[in-house]
């Protein structure tokens, strides 16, 4: 039974006494609130508004494994009959399951380029953000605004990631 509420504690670290005690009875474990406070206590675990400060990015991450998307570029260098060219190659990745979707490549991701991958992410019969509450991108301007204005407008929150944060949990929470 400790197991379990350790367990519960861990991987939801908002939930405070009364929220772990609701979640064991809904698993056929009938006991009060109190006891599940002494078994955290026994084992070290704060209080949940000071587990929630102290939150783990993993632990931050699995908590919202479902609405997590994250998008980046990456480049090659491809020898043309013109030279050395270097592509954009762009891709999105689910974090639950870790499916990488290749949305496409090209030497100029200009903001034309990138509305139409905008477009194809959130199309609504199979656009790769279906499900998806939020983009996670980091500050490169090729993510234009016209990009994320129309992420908004498919209902997905562009999460543009602060300047080497360390407290990256904070302020991905407000999308939450």
């Amino acid at each position: 039974m400790s197991d379990l509420i350790i367990r519960f504690a861990k991987e939801n670290p908002t939930w405070g006494f009364d929220w772990i005690q609701h979640a064991l009875v809904k698993v056929c474990y009938h006991i009060s609130d109190t006891i599940v406070g002494n078994v955290l206590k026994q084992h070290g675990f704060e209080p949940a508004c000071d587990r929630k400060r102290s939150t783990k990015w993993s632990t931050f991450l699995k908590a919202h494994w479902d609405v997590l998307v994250a998008i980046d570029f990456m480049t090659v260098e491809v020898w043309t009959k013109s030279g050395l060219v270097t592509f954009y190659l762009l891709f999105v990745m689910e974090l639950r399951t870790r499916r990488v979707y290749f949305a496409g490549s090209t030497t100029s991701p200009d903001e034309v380029w990138m509305k139409q991958a905008a477009r194809e992410f959130t199309a609504c019969d199979d656009g790769f953000l279906d499900d998806h509450k939020c983009l996670i991108m980091d500050r490169d301007t090729r993510f234009c605004e016209s990009f994320r204005e129309l992420l908004k407008q498919s209902d997905v929150e562009p999460v543009v990631l602060p300047p080497r944060s360390p407290n990256l949990n904070a302020h991905l929470e407000r999308y939450f």
